[in-house]
């Protein structure tokens, strides 16, 4: 009962989508969910108006998403089929203010939103528990992204990726 009154704040849900409650939203309207998804409980789902833009968030078919985790968007997260997401991950296409002397003189909730960039994830990833996929990031299909690990830069498809920050340790 509480998928189908959930998935009425979507832009779109597909077939057989299952919210496990609590799940956090804001601005529902510009997040897409495909067929087959799964979360457990308190996924937080946030697309951000900035800057005039609309944010979106589409997320692929056969994509489960367990505890505690956030994604976050004020340009575009895109998480493509078959992805399976551990445990208090982070996925954000944005952080607060630039790295500046001006930004720094500004306290941190003050400063404006801003992005590098889209994330992508690709196919067939597996992202492991307390990872974090930052601004300006795409996961290429296939790849591993170990438990903890802090993603700043791209990841090659059929990847293993460890670290803070990530780095590759072996091609499949």
């Amino acid at each position: 009962m509480y998928s189908l009154y959930k998935s009425r704040e979507f832009a779109a849900t597909g077939r057989k989508c299952r919210f496990s409650y609590p799940l956090h939203l804001h601005n529902g309207r510009l997040i897409e969910i495909g067929d087959n998804f799964r979360c457990d409980r308190r996924l937080r789902l946030e697309a951000f108006a900035a800057d005039g833009d609309a944010p979106k968030i589409r997320i692929g078919n056969n994509v489960h998403i367990t505890w505690d985790c956030h994604i976050g968007a004020i340009n575009r997260v895109e998480i493509h089929d078959n992805v399976l997401i551990g445990s208090r991950v982070l996925i954000t296409d944005h952080s607060h203010g630039a790295i500046s002397a001006q930004a720094l003189a500004t306290a941190p909730e003050k400063r404006p939103l801003r992005s590098k960039g889209p994330v992508v994830i690709e196919e067939n990833v597996w992202i492991g528990e307390g990872a974090a996929i930052l601004p300006g990031v795409t996961v290429g299909r296939n790849a591993i992204i170990g438990a903890n690990s802090v993603v700043t830069c791209d990841i090659p498809a059929d990847s293993v990726a460890v670290g803070s920050p990530a780095r590759v340790i072996r091609t499949l």
